[in-house]
C-alpha cells in the first residue's frame, strides 16, 4: 500500500528516556564523591517526602552530598562484590542499596551526623495506607482549621468539599457547622484517602519524616559499620507511605 501523506500528530508530552550515557555520568558522580569525602552513610527514609529531603540537602549543601533513588545504579557504581568494588569495603554498602535508601557523603564526625539525624524528624500529613497514630474527633460546632493560631472556622465555600469527605455539615451564619461530633479516624487503624484528605484540610499531622542511618563506610580503611539502632521503628516502616520519584525511582533534586 502507498504510505499515507496525512499529517501525523506527535505528542509534545513525550520525554526522552535516560540513556546509558546519562547513567554512566551518574555512576561517575557517585564515584567522584567516594573519592572526595571521608565517610559515606547509608540511610533509609521513613514517610517519604521529597520536600523534606530537599531541606536536608539544603542544610548540608556546604558539607555533604546526598544521593537518593536509583539504588541499582548506585550499587553498580560502588561495586557489589570485592572484585568489582570501586574502593575497599564499598561492596558491603552496595549490597544494602535496596528499597527507600540513599547515600550521604560527608567529612563531618560520625557523632555529629548521628546526633543531627536523630533530631531531624519534622511532622507531616499522613497518606492513604498509613496507620492513624491517634483518634481524632471533630467536636460539634463550627468546623475549625488547625493551621492557624488560634484555629479559625472554615470559609463557606469549603463546605461542599467537607461534605464530600463525609462530614454532615450545615451552614450557620456562613460557617460550616456540625450538629454532633464526627470521628475522623481511630488510633491503630489504616487511614483511607478521604480521612487523610480531611486531616490535611483540618491541619492535623500524624506522621514524622525520618532518615534512619543504617551503615557507615570510612574511606581511610574501608571499614563498614552497621548502625541498626538508627533505623526506622516498626511503626514508621508501616507508615512508609508512597514515594514521589519519577519513573526510574530517581529523585532528581538529590544530586544536581
Amino acid at each position: 500500500m502507498p504510505r499515507s501523506k496525512r499529517a501525523k500528530v506527535e505528542s509534545l508530552t513525550k520525554t526522552a528516556k535516560k540513556d546509558r550515557e546519562h547513567k554512566n555520568a551518574f555512576m561517575n558522580e557517585v564515584r567522584e564523591n567516594a573519592d572526595k569525602w571521608q565517610y559515606c552513610w547509608l540511610f533509609e527514609v521513613g514517610n517519604m517526602r521529597n520536600a523534606h529531603l530537599k531541606v536536608v540537602r539544603k542544610l548540608w549543601k556546604d558539607s555533604a552530598r546526598m544521593f537518593f533513588g536509583r539504588g541499582a545504579v548506585m550499587a553498580k557504581a560502588l561495586g557489589t562484590s570485592p572484585e568489582e568494588e570501586y574502593k575497599l569495603g564499598l561492596h558491603r554498602l552496595a549490597q544494602q542499596l535496596k528499597g527507600q535508601v540513599g547515600l550521604f557523603f560527608t567529612d563531618s564526625p560520625p557523632e555529629e551526623v548521628i546526633e543531627w539525624f536523630n533530631d531531624f524528624h519534622p511532622p507531616d500529613f499522613a497518606r492513604s495506607g498509613n496507620i492513624a497514630t491517634q483518634t481524632f474527633v471533630l467536636p460539634a460546632g463550627p468546623v475549625m482549621q488547625q493551621h492557624s493560631v488560634p484555629p479559625e472556622p472554615f470559609p463557606h465555600n469549603e463546605e461542599p468539599q467537607l461534605r464530600k469527605l463525609g462530614l454532615h455539615t450545615k451552614m450557620v451564619r456562613g460557617v460550616p457547622t456540625l450538629d454532633v461530633p464526627h470521628t475522623v479516624c481511630e488510633k491503630g487503624k489504616v487511614l483511607t484517602p478521604e480521612q487523610t484528605q480531611l486531616l490535611k484540610l483540618v491541619g492535623v499531622k500524624m506522621v514524622q519524616f525520618r532518615l534512619g542511618l543504617k551503615a557507615r563506610w570510612t574511606s581511610v580503611n574501608g571499614e563498614v559499620v552497621q548502625i541498626e539502632e538508627q533505623g526506622q521503628s516498626e511503626e514508621e516502616k508501616e507508615n512508609g507511605g508512597e514515594d514521589e520519584h519519577d519513573e526510574d525511582g530517581h529523585d532528581e533534586e538529590m544530586h544536581e
